[in-house]
């Protein structure tokens, strides 16, 4: 059985559902990647942000965040458990959360290696690079169809 594609506003989370977004979040970006920091900066919670992720039996595999930004949306957090990589979760949680953007602008600040992985969306690079915890990032924004 395919994974099962999952969104969900924060209330709408159990909170099973949100240790397992965290734990995939912290798996990704805290152990693997050796953010020095673990990223929380509140905007899980908004009443605009939606969650997506692909579960299977239980288990987070890939999730991203779209956030609302007013006149833009923004993805962010995209992470894929080391097991679920080159299954294509990501990136069709990516172009979910383009499709569910309502025909704005979408932003997001990849990291500077994945640039060419985002262009494949329409993504184009929308300023100069800067480092987030120590890693290279690069801003992207993609027009609307």
């Amino acid at each position: 059985m395919p994974p099962a594609l999952r969104t969900a506003r924060f209330a709408e989370l159990t909170p099973f559902e949100v240790y397992a977004l965290c734990r995939l979040r912290v798996d990704v970006f805290v152990v693997e990647q050796e953010c020095p920091y673990p990223e929380l900066d509140g905007r899980d919670t908004e009443p605009g942000t939606l969650h997506l992720w692909f579960e299977e039996d239980g288990a987070v595999l890939a999730t991203i965040r779209l956030l609302d930004d007013g006149g833009t949306r923004a993805i962010g957090r995209v992470a894929t458990a080391g097991a679920a990589r080159g299954r294509g979760l990501a990136a069709r949680l990516v172009e979910e959360g383009v499709a569910l953007s309502d025909g704005l602008p979408v932003t997001l600040g990849a990291q500077a290696h994945l640039q060419g992985w985002y262009e494949r969306f329409g993504f184009r690079l929308s300023g100069p690079g800067y480092v987030e915890d120590g890693i290279p990032h690069v801003p992207m924004r993609r027009e609307p169809a």
